[in-house]
């Protein structure tokens, strides 16, 4: 089983390159996109589940043309989008027996389904509840399982732990990697949490385009030597992230803890500190977008 995006590009209407000539092979397993708002993920996402066309290139899967025949794709695919909405006076059973039937699948077949998919998500228990009343991790966890009503072998989730508290991103996460297997599923998102503790391929998009993909441990090799520490006065920060650009920040009592992505030390009291995920995915999106423009560095406090 193979989902293949063969130079794949988006244009739209003014011009602008929402993907820019993406080239991706999807197998069986669990594939992170990792980049920022407006990097062209979802857009890419949208032309992989077929729900728009690209201005140029193609969308196989296992061989066949997904862009003029999408249907094969379309029948073994499970999506949710980034803005996935449902009826708030419908109960989850209702709503998914609604789109079961939308997607065709006969009715005794999904009333078994959604039992097996409102206990394997933890929603039994809502009963009959309607869907105004749930939580947000609750409603994501709704849209994953309308994405696995027919069983899919491939899944493409896009920003599925947007607005969540960080338990919920935890059981969202845990839910996709067991999802993983023998299916496609491919995880969007930009942040790097999501993927790090799930994800053994990583891609990174910026612009619209690929920049890389491949294992964490080989995304961390491209900041090696490229992170350092120190403490610094609280009006020593500015100055700093106007140089360089600053990852973290932590106030301290003897000052502000400072995490420094650069090709050398920053200052003869910096030392130098082994690279994370984040740290890899700033240096490569840094990289492609140029110098640090002043006043553009982001910390995470």
């Amino acid at each position: 089983m193979l989902l293949e995006l063969d130079d794949v590009t988006k244009v739209f209407r003014g011009g602008t390159r929402g993907v820019d000539g993406v080239t991706l092979r999807l197998g069986p397993g669990l594939v992170g996109l990792l980049g920022p708002n407006g990097a062209g993920k979802s857009s890419l996402m949208r032309i992989a589940a077929t729900v728009t066309r690209p201005t140029s290139g193609r969308v196989l899967f296992d061989g066949a043309d997904a862009v003029t025949r999408p249907d094969r794709l379309r029948r073994t695919l499970g999506y949710l989008p980034q803005d996935f909405s449902v009826y708030p006076h419908l109960s989850a059973p209702e709503f998914l027996a609604y789109l079961a039937a939308v997607k065709g699948l006969p009715a005794g077949a999904a009333r078994n389904r959604i039992g097996e998919l409102l206990d394997f998500f933890g929603l039994a228990g809502a009963g009959r509840r309607p869907l105004g009343s749930y939580s947000g991790g609750m409603l994501r966890r709704v849209g994953i399982a309308q994405a696995l009503l027919a069983d899919p072998a491939v899944l493409i989730v896009d920003e599925p732990t947007a607005g969540l508290d960080p338990e919920e991103r935890v059981v969202v996460r845990n839910l996709l990697a067991d999802l993983a297997g023998d299916r496609i599923v491919v995880l969007s998102t930009h942040i790097v949490s999501d993927v790090e503790s799930v994800a053994a391929d990583i891609a990174i998009m910026a612009g619209g385009r690929l920049l890389t993909r491949g294992s964490p441990a080989s995304l961390l090799r491209r900041a090696e030597g490229r992170v350092w520490e120190m403490t610094v006065p609280p009006d020593a920060v500015a100055p700093l992230r106007e140089r360089h650009l600053v990852s973290r920040m932590v106030r301290t009592d003897a000052g502000v803890r400072v995490r420094v992505l650069a090709p050398a030390a920053p200052a003869q009291a910096a030392a130098p500190a082994p690279p994370d995920l984040e740290d890899a995915y700033l240096t490569i999106t840094q990289a492609a977008a140029g110098p640090v423009a002043s006043g553009a560095a982001q910390a995470r406090p």
